[in-house]
C-alpha cells in the first residue's frame, strides 16, 4: 500500500479521537465550565450536526481546488477547531471550536476516500479506503482510552491540544507523502447533485444510515450496559470499549479486503451478522464472558460494512463522487444521530439498557433487505442492458456491464 494512506489514517485518527474522547471526558469539562452534564453534551451533538451540515458543502467548494490542497485545508480546519476548544475560556467557545472541527470531518473522510482509492489498482480500492479508515478505527482502541485518561490526569484542555498537534502532523503527512494529483475534472453542482437521482446511490446512503447505524443504538448506552446490567466495575469499562475497538479494527481490514472480491457478498455477511449478533446480546448480557466475546463481533461487524458501503457509492456515482463520498459520510453519522435518539426513547420509555439493541437489529435488518433490493435491480439492469446490447448487434458492452454487476 502507498505511504499516502499512512497520511490519510493519521488524519483520520485524529478524527476518531476527537470525535469520540469527549464522552469520557464531559464530567470534566462541565465541572470547569459550571454546566450541567446534558448541556456538555451537546459537544457531541453539535459534533455529530457540524459533519451533516459541513460534508456536502465543503465537499461542493472542494471541487474547485485539488484534492491534496482540500485535504490539507480540511486538516488545517480540523486543528484550529480543536486548538480553539483547547483555549476556549467559556462553553460556548468550546461548542464553537467542536462544530469547526466538525465541518471537516465528512468531507475529509469523502475526498480522502477518492483520493485512497486512486492511489491504488482498480482491485485493490476497498482495501485502500479500508486502510484510511483504519486510523478510524485505531482511535477507539488507542486514541479515545488514551485522550481520556491524559485528560483525567492532566486536564481536559491537555488532550484537545494534543489532537490539535495531530492534526498537524495529518497537514505535514499529506503535504509530503500524498502524490500532486491531476485537478479533479470540474463537475457543475448540478453534475454532483445528478448522482443523487440515481436509485442505487440512494439506496446504498440507506444502508448506511441503517446497517451502520444499528451500531450505535448499543455503543451509544456502552457504559450503562457494562455496569448496571452486566455487572462489571466502572474501571473495566475502558478495556473492554478497547476489546470492541479491536472488533472494529478487525472487521474493518475484513471488510475492504473480501469487498474488492465480492463487493455484495460481503456486504450481506457483514449485515446478516450484525443483525444476528445485535438481537443475542440481551441475552449474551447475562454473563461477562459472552458479554465479552460479542462486543467484538458487534464491532466487526460494523466496520466490516464501512468500506463496502463507501466503496458502493463511489461505484455507482463514478462520474461525480466528490459529494456522493461526502454525502455518504454525512448518512453515517445522520445514522448514529438516528440510533443514540432512537435509543433514548426506548430506555426512557422504562425498558432495559440492553432493549436498544433489538432496535439496533431491526435497523440492521432492513439495510439486509435494502442490499437484496439493490443488487436485483442491478440484475435487472444489466439483463436489460444485455437484451437491448443483443437487439443492437452490441453483445460485448452488456456482456463486461453484466460481469460488473455479478463482482459487485
Amino acid at each position: 500500500m502507498p505511504l499516502a494512506l499512512l497520511a490519510l489514517a493519521i488524519g483520520a485518527f485524529g478524527i476518531g479521537t476527537t470525535e469520540f474522547v469527549t464522552s469520557g471526558l464531559l464530567p470534566e469539562v462541565a465541572e470547569e465550565f459550571h454546566v450541567s452534564v446534558p448541556t456538555a453534551g451537546w459537544l457531541t451533538t453539535g459534533y455529530a450536526l457540524g459533519v451533516v451540515v459541513g460534508a456536502p458543502i465543503l465537499a461542493i467548494l472542494g471541487s474547485r481546488v485539488s484534492r491534496k490542497k482540500m485535504l490539507i485545508s480540511l486538516m488545517g480546519l480540523f486543528t484550529a477547531g480543536n486548538a480553539l476548544s483547547a483555549v476556549a475560556p467559556v462553553f460556548g467557545l468550546m461548542l464553537a471550536g467542536r462544530i469547526v472541527a466538525s465541518l471537516a470531518h465528512g468531507a475529509f473522510f469523502g475526498i480522502g476516500a477518492i483520493v485512497a482509492a486512486g492511489l491504488v489498482a482498480p482491485q485493490k480500492k476497498a482495501g485502500a479506503i479500508s486502510m484510511m479508515f483504519t486510523g478510524l478505527t485505531v482511535s477507539n482502541i488507542v486514541g479515545v482510552p488514551f485522550g481520556t485518561l491524559l485528560g483525567q490526569s492532566a486536564g481536559w484542555r491537555v488532550t484537545f491540544g494534543v489532537i490539535a498537534g495531530l492534526g498537524l502532523l495529518a497537514m505535514l503527512g499529506i503535504a509530503t507523502l500524498v502524490p500532486r494529483l491531476p485537478h479533479p475534472e470540474r463537475v457543475p453542482v448540478s453534475g454532483e447533485l445528478a448522482a443523487f437521482r440515481n436509485p442505487q446511490v440512494l439506496l446504498a446512503m440507506a444502508m448506511t444510515v441503517l446497517g451502520f447505524g444499528g451500531v450505535f443504538t448499543l455503543s451509544t448506552y456502552m457504559a450503562p450496559v457494562l455496569t448496571d446490567v452486566v455487572g462489571y466495575a466502572p474501571s473495566s469499562v475502558t478495556w473492554l470499549l478497547v476489546l470492541f475497538g479491536f472488533g472494529m479494527f478487525g472487521g474493518n481490514l475484513i471488510g475492504g479486503r473480501f469487498a474488492d472480491r465480492a463487493l455484495m457478498p460481503m456486504l450481506f455477511t457483514a449485515l446478516g451478522g450484525l443483525t444476528l449478533a445485535l438481537a443475542l446480546l440481551p441475552l449474551a448480557a447475562e454473563n461477562k464472558v459472552t458479554t465479552a466475546i460479542a462486543l467484538p463481533l458487534i464491532g466487526g461487524f460494523g466496520f466490516a460494512t464501512v468500506p463496502p458501503l463507501q466503496k458502493r457509492v463511489l461505484d455507482q456515482a463514478a462520474a461525480a463522487p466528490t459529494l456522493a463520498s461526502a454525502g455518504n459520510i454525512g448518512a453515517f453519522n445522520l445514522g448514529n444521530a438516528i440510533a443514540a435518539w432512537l435509543g433514548g426513547l426506548i430506555i426512557s420509555a422504562g425498558f432495559a439498557y440492553t432493549t436498544p439493541a433489538w432496535a439496533g437489529a431491526a435497523m440492521t435488518a432492513g439495510a439486509l433487505v435494502l442490499a437484496v433490493v439493490s443488487a436485483a435491480l442491478e440484475r435487472r439492469t444489466a439483463a436489460a442492458d444485455r437484451a437491448a446490447g443483443a437487439a443492437s448487434g452490441a453483445p460485448g458492452t452488456s456482456d463486461a456491464r453484466q460481469a460488473v454487476a455479478v463482482g459487485r
